[in-house]
């Protein structure tokens, strides 16, 4: 009987703890987002200090909130959204609209992608 109340008690644990780290996942996704949101007005309004300004903080905040990700995602993915994040940083600062939009774009699908992938459910699972 012990035993099986041990069990219970692990298995309980272990799901809360997994939709504890996706709902930390799904906030940090939301602040990045918003940051990229940010981002994109100042790009397609040609206001190219202000997308510099704001790519700055876009870049503080994901060192900010991801600094806890590689304890539970692959640090491919995350190396991924670096690189990304370094490409879109030099289309920026050479103010290329097309090219910055682009991989803003990709880096917003990217960072989407997170906690979709790692959120609990029986499609992930299974």
């Amino acid at each position: 009987m012990r035993l099986l109340g041990s069990v219970i008690v692990i298995l309980i644990s272990v799901i809360g703890a997994g939709f504890w780290v996706n709902h930390g996942l799904q906030a940090s996704t939301n602040d990045l987002i918003q940051q990229i949101d940010r981002v994109n007005i100042q790009i397609k309004e040609n206001n190219w200090q202000a997308a510099i300004d704001q790519t700055e903080k876009l870049e503080k905040c994901w060192k900010q909130e991801a600094k806890w990700w590689p304890v539970f995602l692959e640090h491919q993915e995350m190396d991924n959204i670096e690189f990304s994040m370094a490409r879109f940083k030099e289309y920026v600062a050479s103010n290329n609209n097309s090219l910055s939009l682009g991989q803003l774009s990709e880096l917003r699908l990217m960072i989407e992608h997170i906690p979709r992938k790692e959120e609990i459910n029986l499609k992930n699972i299974l």
